[in-house]
């Protein structure tokens, strides 16, 4: 985790120079390390092929320098998708109104796993609308959470811009 944090530091503010925003960073694999680039236009519009090509670029030549991963490794950049990942806080503001599958660290209520409308923040509580009730959940507790693919989901990244 310290290492992702020293990354983030590290490309953080290249991407956002670029005009992108750093949606999440995942390094994986045992032999074959591989680290993963989420990224977005901060503009909106979709992500191209050539957006990643660039961001690939910048941040290749940042960790070239600083060199925190001291093993080789595959660099990825990609777009987050329609499924994405809520990572910061402010996605689950962002994407309040759409269905959302979140994973605690530890269970609440008896439950790990949670499906349901995502209602927006409240403080530094996610809240959800699962099975007809709502819950609030800690930011701290989220393991992962997704987008869930719907039909609103869909038309809303049809109209483009910001879901």
């Amino acid at each position: 985790m310290e290492l992702i944090r020293r990354i983030d530091e590290l490309i953080g503010p290249t991407i956002e120079g670029l005009g992108f925003d750093l949606v999440r960073i995942d390094l994986s694999g045992q032999n074959n390390l591989c680290l993963q680039i989420m990224a977005e236009p901060l503009d909106g519009r979709g992500m191209t092929v050539a957006d990643c090509a660039e961001i690939s670029r910048a941040v290749a030549a940042v960790m070239d320098v600083e060199d925190p991963i001291k093993d080789a490794y595959t660099l990825e950049v990609s777009s987050p998708g329609m499924d994405r990942p809520l990572v910061k806080l402010r996605d689950f503001e962002r994407f309040a109104g759409h269905e959302v599958k979140v994973e605690l660290t530890r269970a609440q209520n008896g439950k790990r796993r949670f499906r349901g409308q995502l209602l927006g923040i409240e403080g530094d509580n996610v809240r959800l609308l699962a099975e007809g009730e709502e819950v609030q959940l800690s930011y701290v507790d989220i393991l992962r959470s997704k987008l869930v693919i719907t039909d609103e989901l869909i038309k809303a990244a049809q109209k483009g811009g910001k879901q």
